[in-house]
């Protein structure tokens, strides 16, 4: 007798405006580790890296709201009981479709630690050539616990969550035999059971503009009076 093979389904699950942020993001956070690293004149662009970082924060917050349907925060924000059960093998199609429980977990905290290392970076002064636009609004107290925090804590901090991050896409792939990078790519999962897909039309790739436009404006605005003042 033959098995019978279960039907699967192609849906759209990871929309563009999330997709570009993925890699926009992780381009722009390689950059800044090495032009930190090798420092020098290289500083100029650390700090644009860093400004481009915040911007695509700031966008990833808002479309955490009106995004698609599994880039949205509700989506893959599970309580504790839910996390458990995961852990003990109680796994929904949800997990499946969009971020799992321990994906969300990874989610935000790198979000988190990518926030903070920016906040820390615009309040920084290296005594030498560069300062952050916010170092001067700031106590000397404050410049230095964020600049030691930036220098020295922060940044390996990212560069560790980076490495489990990959990491965690070679075990997805060698071990469950599941790519995580394919779908980021074309935005389609195959999954076993129909789910709702992610709205990504014309319509909400132009909203994802807009917001992505006030986001790099608002940055902007924060440079500009750092640097007035």
């Amino acid at each position: 007798m033959h098995s019978r093979q279960t039907a699967m389904h192609t849906i759209r699950i990871w929309d563009l405006p999330t997709r570009l942020f993925h890699w926009l993001l992780a381009a722009c956070v390689i950059g800044l580790v090495v032009t930190g690293s090798v420092g020098g004149n290289w500083m100029e662009w650390h700090l644009r890296l860093g400004y481009a970082v915040l911007a695509l924060l700031l966008f990833r917050l808002v479309w955490g709201f009106v995004g698609g349907q599994w880039s949205r925060f509700a989506s893959f924000l599970y309580s504790p009981s839910s996390l458990v059960a995961y852990l003990r093998g109680q796994r929904t199609p949800e997990h499946v479709a969009g971020h799992s429980p321990l994906g969300a977990l990874s989610v935000f905290g790198l979000l988190l630690i990518l926030a903070v290392q920016v906040a820390s970076g615009l309040m920084s002064d290296d005594e030498i050539a560069v300062s952050g636009p916010l170092a001067r609004f700031v106590s000397g107290d404050v410049v230095s616990l964020a600049t030691g925090y930036h220098t020295e804590v922060g940044k390996f901090i990212v560069m560790a969550l980076v490495v489990l991050h990959v990491l965690a896409i070679v075990f997805y792939k060698v071990v469950k035999k599941q790519s995580l990078v394919r779908p980021m790519i074309a935005g389609d999962k195959q999954l076993p059971a129909p789910v709702s897909a992610s709205r990504d039309t014309a319509g909400t790739r132009c909203l994802a503009l807009l917001v992505l436009a006030l986001c790099g404006a608002a940055v902007a605005w924060l440079v500009r009076i750092g640097n007035t003042f």
